[in-house]
């Protein structure tokens, strides 16, 4: 019985539109890189995948096509997916599992059954024994240290690359939920958007994710950082350098937002006044990337009116709830 538990690992993934994380039950998160695939674009064959093929996004050559095969939380280039996940669990491995694993991976709430198919045949041609498909707000609940398995009421906001998975929790599934396809994403487009539309200066998606990064704020004169811009200007087509501060990125936000918002309302005003209250008492928690966003937290509690708390580690929760959940494999929906 000794032997089988070394080599039959269990593995949960996170896969996501921006990210892919694995954790391997007893060792942990062992792979967090970022969901891009850089093809020849000829020959279809993979050149390069995650960290390195990020470096190539906008600055490859005519032959080079670097892709993110995720969109919104799901599949919207299967064999490119299929290539990234193998690459990913050979990486973690070495050569092959001794004996096939099971896997846990996580998708969007509101997804159909034939994306939620298509995850799951990715994941079964990575050479799994059984895959368990969960939703992303649950497993996110999971890993932010919630306890779901009781008849309370728990809420999760998991704002991550491609969606924004809201959910209320109890009993160990899922009462009411909701998941838009406004995440971090579409706030790098955003910022793009705006910086083009105010300055005439086209910038790309790794700069806007900067911008956001390093100064971005949701709440008004929360923050007062200033950075500099550098891209392609509008009028003269050449490389320009301009000075954008946290206030024009709170404004550039603004609208994505607080769609967020209105869905997290429309989320609650749906939920049992029992499990309100409970909400009310607990708070909600945010997790994703999203999370990481100064003011989210504050805007969130300024609008709903209730306590706000973000994960202790946001950008990992999916991934740590994927192996509590797999040590507690009767929490899964079979």
């Amino acid at each position: 019985m000794k032997v089988k538990k070394v080599f039959a690992k269990d593995i949960g993934i996170d896969l996501g539109t921006a990210n892919v994380l694995i954790y391997v039950k007893g060792q942990g998160i062992v792979l967090n890189e970022p969901s891009v695939v850089a093809i020849d674009a000829d020959t279809k064959k993979p050149l390069a995948v995650g960290s390195e093929a990020r470096e190539m996004l906008g600055r490859t050559p005519g032959s080079v096509i670097a892709i993110r095969p995720m969109k919104d939380g799901v599949i919207a280039d299967f064999e490119i997916t299929e290539v990234m996940l193998n690459h990913f669990i050979r990486k973690i491995n070495g050569k092959s599992f001794l004996s096939r694993p099971r896997i846990l991976i996580c998708c969007p709430s509101n997804i159909t059954q034939v994306e939620k198919n298509a995850i799951k045949e990715a994941a079964e041609r990575t050479g799994a024994k059984k895959v368990f498909l969960e939703e992303e707000p649950k497993v996110a609940a999971v890993g932010a240290g919630m306890d779901i398995s009781k008849p309370s009421g728990n809420m999760v906001i998991d704002i991550g690359g491609g969606t924004t998975d809201i959910a209320i929790l109890s009993l160990g599934g899922i009462v009411t939920s909701s998941s838009i396809k406004i995440a971090g994403n579409v706030f790098d487009a955003d910022i793009m958007k705006y910086i083009k539309d105010k300055y005439k200066l086209l910038i790309g998606d790794r700069t806007a994710e900067e911008i956001k990064v390093s100064i971005g704020t949701v709440f008004v004169g929360s923050k007062k950082d200033k950075m500099e811009v550098r891209g392609r200007d509008l009028v003269t087509g050449l490389p320009h350098t301009i000075t954008v501060c946290s206030d024009e990125i709170e404004e550039a936000l603004r609208e994505s937002v607080y769609t967020i918002i209105h869905t997290a309302k429309l989320v609650l005003e749906q939920t049992p006044p029992e499990l309100s209250a409970d909400i009310i008492d607990k708070g909600i928690v945010i997790t994703g990337g999203g999370a990481l966003i100064d003011g989210f937290d504050r805007l969130i509690a300024h609008e709903l009116k209730v306590p706000v708390f973000v994960a202790e580690s946001p950008l990992t929760c999916v991934a740590e709830g994927t192996g509590i959940l797999l040590d507690n494999l009767h929490l899964i929906d079979k």
